[in-house]
């Protein structure tokens, strides 16, 4: 795939890509999302960015306004949590409450794009993009909600889809595509930091001269090659732990059944078994010094739980 080597996206974007002359990037990948020019007028500071290097479970936010005053929200996230979809939710909402100020009539409210680049499995599908809005539809009629001519000039929108918040899910490991469409090479970077020599796809181009890892300078690469180690390492380690886990589970929950024999006492025992080689690793990863709310995340249990271990 060439020799030139990028750097991946998530880094960038939270310690590197902060002037306005790397403002093409963020507007090249969103472009070719919604499929229409954006501009960014500015990048709003996002408290989850504002950590140390070593924060390997930090997320990556980018919050930006477009030259139409909307709001687009890009998330990078690493790690898995299970109640992701409920922080989008809360995250559009949030934002849309920071940005109008008390008094304001309604209509200063802001259309939200949520734009959400997953490294980890989120739901089941077949898709590497999902792409959703709220749609107003006839319970009976199967019609859509319009707006009238009279409302259409008054809120100076087309359509209720011009005021609801847009959603994009990109599942990062479910792309396995040769690239061809602007789209497919963004993703092959975000995949696997490759970017063709000859791109013509907004953002790419530009990622291509400030983005080759040998631009960065010594302290750079020192820190993103330890951001690399890190990465890997505990992947490996929640992977190892989580199937320890569930084998150990396994085997009490075989020697519990085998005792009753019955299948009834072999399924009860099966899942007592992997609740409590869950419980064990929840212990270790708490006695490690790991956050609550990431334990959480990785086993299932609630801070309830967490916390009386």
């Amino acid at each position: 795939m060439g020799t030139n080597r990028y750097i991946r996206f998530d880094w960038a974007a939270k310690y590197m890509l902060r002037n306005k002359a790397d403002f093409a990037i963020f507007e090249g990948l969103i472009s070719v999302l919604v499929g229409e020019k954006v501009t960014i007028v500015e990048l709003l500071e996002s408290e989850s960015n504002k950590v140390n290097k070593d924060d390997k479970f930090n997320r990556v936010d980018i919050k930006a306004k477009n030259s139409k005053g909307q709001i687009i929200l890009v998330e990078i996230q690493q790690s898995r949590e299970l109640d992701y979809l409920q922080r989008v939710l809360y995250g559009v909402a949030k934002t849309i409450t920071e940005h109008i100020n008390t008094g304001d009539d309604y209509v200063e409210v802001k259309k939200i794009y949520s734009i959400n680049i997953l490294y980890f499995d989120l739901g089941e599908g077949a898709d590497y993009l999902y792409h959703g809005q709220t749609v107003l539809t006839g319970v009976h009629t199967k019609d859509t909600l319009r707006l009238t001519d009279h409302e259409r000039d008054d809120l100076h929108v087309v359509a209720p889809s011009d005021v609801f918040p847009e959603y994009y899910v990109i599942r990062v490991n479910e792309f396995d595509k040769l690239a061809v469409s602007p789209l497919e090479e963004w993703l092959q970077y975000l995949k696997d930091e490759y970017i063709k020599p000859d791109t013509k796809v907004p953002g790419l181009m530009e990622a291509r001269e400030r983005l080759e890892y040998l631009r960065m300078t010594p302290e750079e690469r020192r820190d993103y090659d330890n951001y690399l180690d890190n990465l890997v390492r505990d992947t490996d380690v929640m992977k190892t732990k989580l199937l320890e886990a569930r084998i150990e589970g396994e085997k009490q929950g075989r020697a519990e059944g085998l005792e009753k024999g019955r299948a009834e006492g072999r399924a009860e025992g099966l899942e007592k078994g992997r609740a409590e080689g869950i419980v064990s690793v929840a212990r270790n990863m708490k006695q490690s010094g790991m956050p609550h709310n990431q334990i959480a995340q990785m086993t299932g249990l609630s801070l309830q739980e967490i916390a009386k271990l």
